[in-house]
């Protein structure tokens, strides 16, 4: 039908017609798919969720006299420094590091801010404490560095996240005796509750199931600022089963994505702290679909009745754990699951209300004539395996 330069010209002369994927599945619900695809461009898609495989990147600039970091804290942080002088990577769910007893303030949880809020404080332009140790050399000859930084006193700073955007989750439950913390977190004991974290129909990859559209080099709403795909996300497992309509089962595809941090908006990049797991960080992203051909409208038209997720148990410390079956989106989001024969009480860790407004946002940007697509430089591979890690030697052979 078109291409997506076509749609960039008519976005550009400020007459693209753009839906949000919510509009468009009502539009398709009243007109048919034939007709829809006729009279949209683009389908922007958007999700807000804990996505704690993420981080960012921070170039400080070379203090006088210079210094080779080799350990670095922010705001008591850890951060890896172990590639260029003043080059730091702070990943969203490192925890901070451990404090005395005797420094605790009654009730302190030390593991609560981490990762994922030292960077929405720098988002937020507030400034942060840093304290780094250097490997003192001949042309690096500073020992120690003590002092506060912003996103303005630095040069780069970008978030680079190694996995985001699961296409597809699970949903967690604990048929065991006793309370579980978990990355979804608390799940109560004897199926007392079931927590999911992915939006369903909202969701931008389970709108593109195959990756048609998808690619390195994608242009993507990120933190509230502009962000592009840069390749596989880790454990991109593209082979996961799938239905009829090509939606996976379970966890899949992933996308590792970039993004200028000086432009977000901590409105959109939250630290926030599972309890007795670990500290993560909640983020906001969207991506737009070009409306080629009808094909992109019947993808995009999938609602909560057509997608499911397995329904797990964490009450077995196993690799493999145990699972009681399939569960739509329609029926999780109802807020009640059947579970055998108990009916659990059912809640996301995603926000629909904010994954709705991040693919609003987006729709806004490009009416504007802000914010137009691009094509991918390459597809993101389709055939990757899942591969678990064992201890040395028990399954491998030596001879």
């Amino acid at each position: 039908m078109r291409t997506i330069a076509e749609i960039n010209d008519k976005i550009e002369a400020g007459k693209a017609v753009v839906w949000t994927v919510e509009e468009l599945k009502a539009k398709v619900a009243d007109m048919g798919i034939t007709k829809a695809a006729k009279a949209v461009d683009v389908i922007t898609t958007g999700t807000f969720e804990p996505m704690e495989s993420s981080g960012a990147i921070l170039n400080l600039g070379h203090t006088d006299p210079p210094i080779k970091i080799r350990q670095c804290w922010l705001d008591g942080v850890a951060a890896y420094s172990g590639f260029g002088a003043v080059d730091l990577y702070l990943g969203a769910s490192q925890a901070p590091d451990r404090k005395q007893p005797s420094e605790l303030m009654e009730g302190e949880d030390i593991q609560m801010q981490g990762g994922g809020h030292v960077i929405e404080d720098l988002i937020a332009g507030k400034a942060v404490h840093l304290r780094a140790l250097g490997q003192m050399t001949d042309c690096y000859p500073r020992a120690t560095l003590d002092t506060m930084i912003t996103k303005e006193t630095i040069n780069q700073f970008y978030l680079f996240n190694p996995r985001n955007l699961y296409q597809n989750f699970i949903v967690g439950v604990n048929g065991g005796d006793h309370l579980l913390y978990t990355y979804l977190g608390p799940l109560q004991p004897r199926l007392g509750n079931a927590i999911y974290s992915n939006p369903g129909a909202l969701s931008p990859l389970l709108n593109d199931p195959n990756l048609r559209l998808i690619g390195v080099g994608t242009r993507i709403f990120l933190g509230g600022g502009v962000g592009y795909v840069t390749w596989e996300g880790t454990q991109h497992f593209p082979l996961q089963k799938r239905l009829p309509n090509d939606t996976p089962i379970g966890p899949a595809a992933t996308l590792a994505l970039i993004g200028d941090a000086k432009q977000m908006e901590s409105r959109w990049v939250r630290g926030c702290y599972f309890k007795q797991y670990g500290p993560s960080l909640m983020l906001g992203v969207g991506i737009p679909l070009p409306v080629i051909d009808d094909e992109v409208v019947r993808r995009c038209a999938v609602t909560d009745e057509d997608l499911v997720a397995p329904i797990i148990d964490f009450s077995i410390p196993r690799r493999v754990r145990p699972t009681f079956g399939l569960v739509s989106y329609a029926q999780l989001k109802s807020g009640t699951i059947q579970v055998e024969s108990t009916k659990v009480r059912s809640a996301p860790l995603a926000s629909m209300a904010l994954a709705r407004q991040v693919a609003l946002e987006l729709k806004q940007w490009i009416e504007l004539g802000t914010f137009t697509l691009t094509e991918p430089v390459a597809s993101i591979a389709c055939d990757r395996t899942f591969v678990p890690q064992d201890a040395w030697g028990s399954q491998i052979s030596l001879d």
